[in-house]
């Protein structure tokens, strides 16, 4: 907490702890992405935020599949204190011009994806979002940040946020390949 909040003063954005770290596709990256793998980071234009290193990478290699490639990937950690939140990601990816659409691969506990939804209905980019933990039993697992605080935090509290905010929320990553259907050629 307190290299977050010296960073914050210092103008200075961290990204995670517990992250995969982030990736330029063609330029540079950061953390321990197979980042010059072009199956799985093909420069392209759709931005990833993700809460999960391995799903990320998923992700990244089916939109990579279709076509789409990655404008970058953005692995900010799944612990509950983190520097880069989803919707700092977001809006990142709204100012990036490379970036003509954003996924959002989440999980259940925490509010960052109800915030960042609530920042997305200001944005014109197509949004597709996909939260693991919809079968979850309520309990923490896994991550850090699985821990769900009341509703606010549990997967029908985040779909019903991305989804008022006018974001698609898919059941499988396979599903977030659509996404391309909404990019003007």
């Amino acid at each position: 907490m307190w290299v977050l909040s010296a960073a914050r003063q210092a103008g200075t954005q961290v990204l995670g702890p517990n992250t995969a770290g982030c990736v330029t596709p063609g330029e540079c990256f950061v953390g321990f992405m197979p980042a010059f793998n072009e199956r799985v980071f093909k420069p392209g234009r759709v931005g990833v935020v993700s809460r999960w290193g391995s799903l990320g990478t998923l992700v990244s290699l089916q939109l990579v599949e279709a076509g789409l490639g990655i404008s970058a990937f953005i692995g900010i950690g799944g612990d509950p204190i983190i520097g880069t939140t989803t919707r700092d990601a977001v809006r990142t990816f709204a100012e990036d011009e490379r970036s003509e659409a954003v996924i959002i691969v989440g999980e259940i506990g925490g509010s960052m994806e109800e915030e960042a939804a609530e920042y997305a209905t200001t944005l014109r980019k197509p949004i597709m979002a996909l939260i693991a933990g919809a079968t979850s039993p309520g309990k923490k697992m896994g991550h850090a940040g699985a821990i769900a605080m009341g509703q606010r935090g549990s997967y029908a509290s985040k779909r019903a946020a991305l989804e008022r905010a006018g974001i698609t929320v898919v059941e499988t990553p396979s599903d977030l390949a659509q996404i391309g259907s909404r990019l003007s050629s």
